[in-house]
């Protein structure tokens, strides 16, 4: 029996896929943010771990790992220098294969094939594989890109936030339930700013798609920049070539009703998941990857 390891690590956290060659989902983990950014030594520490839970929830014995290949979506790996430090700390897995979050969400959303994947997380990106080229749009990293991303909300939020408590704006139902989380206190604001990693200011989206699914006024003009931002994410990617084009990311599905009916016309549904891109990195056969729609 052949076993694959799937790993999608991304910024608000990191999961885990164990099959077999048919298939069948034998384990399953997650765990907290693995975005390179927090340093190669822990994104490597995270997908021990969940690897490891997965293994561990198959029945499997620690000498099974040798026997696993293992594919491995990492945000931030394309960053210079990272994907050698991370390949300079061992896995005990048959094989490993790496590739960024994107690459393996576009493996999943067309089983491999021509198409291009928009991944609306706590960052952005585009992965396109057109004509025999593959390339990504955007995803350059928070602050200076990621744009309409749960990052990209949360720090809109709290920068409106922030002007409502100095009277620069006028104070909302959204502003309000942000600022609550600090006693409303803007010191207090600040120095979790001095820390605050993308992830932390995502963990803000679904609070900015409650309250303009509910009608805030801010939270609505924040969310409908978002989606202008998507969409013309989308208009690229099919003027470059792509013949196709999938939402992904925890994001993708608030955001959708957001966006131009035109636009939304214009996506098709990934047959699988980033996950199962990872397992087809990994080397399982693509027939033995059930559709998910």
């Amino acid at each position: 029996m052949a076993y694959f390891l799937g790993i999608d690590a991304g910024g608000s956290h990191c999961r885990s896929r164990l099959a077999d060659d048919t298939g069948r989902i034998l384990g399953a983990a997650e765990g907290g943010p693995a975005n390179t950014r927090v340093g190669v030594e822990l994104v490597h520490a995270r997908i021990s771990e969940i690897a490891q839970a997965a293994i561990a929830q198959a029945g499997l014995d620690e000498g099974a790992a040798a026997s696993i290949r293992a594919g491995m979506g990492i945000a931030g790996i394309g960053r210079t220098g990272v994907r050698e430090a991370l390949e300079a700390l061992p896995f005990p897995f048959a094989s490993v294969s790496y590739a960024t979050d994107a690459a393996i969400a576009n493996l999943g959303s067309h089983l491999g094939k021509d198409g291009a994947t928009l991944i609306i997380g706590t960052g952005s990106v585009a992965m396109v594989n057109a004509g025999g080229r593959s390339f990504t749009i955007g995803g350059y990293g928070f602050p200076i890109s990621d744009e309409g991303s749960g990052a990209a909300l949360g720090l809109s939020a709290v920068r409106h936030a922030l002007r409502a408590l100095d009277g620069r704006t006028e104070p909302t139902a959204l502003s309000r339930a942000i600022t609550a989380d600090f006693a409303h206190d803007t010191a207090q604001v600040v120095a979790w700013m001095d820390a605050a990693a993308p992830g932390d200011y995502a963990a803000f989206a679904p609070l900015v798609m409650d309250y303009a699914e509910n009608g805030d006024t801010i939270a609505r003009s924040i969310v409908e920049d978002a989606a202008s931002h998507i969409e013309r994410f989308i208009e690229t990617i099919f003027a470059r070539g792509a013949e196709r084009c999938a939402l992904s990311g925890g994001l993708s599905s608030r955001i959708r009703p957001w966006l131009r009916a035109r636009t939304s016309e214009m996506l098709t549904a990934p047959q699988a998941d980033p996950l199962d891109g990872a397992l087809l990195l990994a080397g399982i056969p693509a027939s033995a990857v059930p559709t998910r729609r």
